[in-house]
């Protein structure tokens, strides 16, 4: 049986230590200024929150936050008890029965296999509001790797494939960045 959280309970404390809270945040904050002020945001993927959800909570969004482990959610609500989070894959979460005004999945996308990332972006697409928001990370080349906490592998679908899967569910890839540590963005709307 996979494990739904990608290896990550089993190393949610040293995640916990290992997560630079510097990066991140201004590229998401940049993003989100698309957005309405207390517009629905949901993280998936979210971990513990810190830093990502924690900034988009400090800019005043509504944020809902799903993640499979269960100490980094349990470790969420303690930070952040006005937030609502699920303990749950993404694959299975119903992302809380309702539509948002964007969603986000950073550092999540290419921990999932290929074809758990295409049918993720049809979940997403489905999850969101007309002109809502799409952002999630995973590099620009197509490419595999061993991840250095999990040990367990990444795909990377790269950027053209990524395109087209968008396309497919009503998404329009409208812009990419990349931040400080490296991390190519993919953002989109849905038409």
């Amino acid at each position: 049986m996979r494990d739904k959280s990608n290896g990550y309970e089993a190393i949610a404390e040293a995640f916990t230590l290992a997560r630079t809270p510097s990066i991140g945040p201004r590229i998401v904050r940049k993003w989100a200024k698309r957005l309405q002020s207390g517009a629905s945001i949901l993280d998936i993927g979210c971990g513990y929150g810190v830093p990502i959800s924690e900034a988009l909570l400090q800019e005043g969004f509504a944020v809902y936050g799903v993640d499979a482990s269960e100490t980094l959610v349990a470790k969420f609500r303690e930070r952040f008890p006005e937030a609502t989070v699920e303990c749950g894959s993404v694959e299975e979460s119903l992302f809380f029965n309702r539509t948002f005004d964007a969603v986000l999945a950073w550092g999540l996308m290419f921990v999932l296999p290929a074809d758990t990332q295409r049918s993720l972006v049809g979940k997403v697409a489905r999850a969101l509001n007309r002109n809502g928001q799409f952002l999630f990370t995973s590099p620009r080349e197509a490419c595999s790797w061993m991840d250095d906490m999990t040990g367990l592998p990444s795909i990377s679908l790269g950027h053209d494939l990524y395109a087209q899967e968008l396309a497919a569910h009503g998404l329009v890839l409208v812009g990419n960045d990349e931040d400080e540590g490296q991390n190519y963005y993919y953002f989109a709307t849905k038409l």
